[in-house]
């Protein structure tokens, strides 16, 4: 696992800016880019901070969770999860 493409893709997802990610996560800015760069590796410390910014497990940053769609929509943003919301709502109202 490339952990610094890993958490560009749950930064991408949920929608945010590596400047926010680090504020929220307590890091540098060009820390944060450097691991998603691949140039640094984090310690579990700083991951673990990066995580909880992200709202997810150090369990779940390292599980397999491409194909769980429970964990993907958990990583879209609001506008995100509103647009599907109202998609799967509107199957509904066509029967």
């Amino acid at each position: 696992m490339n952990i610094g493409d890993r958490i560009k893709n749950l930064r991408l997802k949920k929608g945010i800016t590596v400047n926010k990610l680090a504020n929220l996560a307590g890091v540098s800015q060009s820390y944060l880019r450097d691991i998603e760069l691949g140039k640094k590796q984090p310690t579990v410390e700083y991951l673990s901070y990066i995580c909880t910014a992200l709202d997810i497990t150090l369990e779940a940053f390292f599980a397999n969770e491409d194909n769980n769609l429970a964990n993907e929509i958990k990583n879209l943003n609001e506008r995100q999860k509103k647009a599907l919301f109202e998609m799967i709502k509107s199957f509904k109202d066509a029967k």
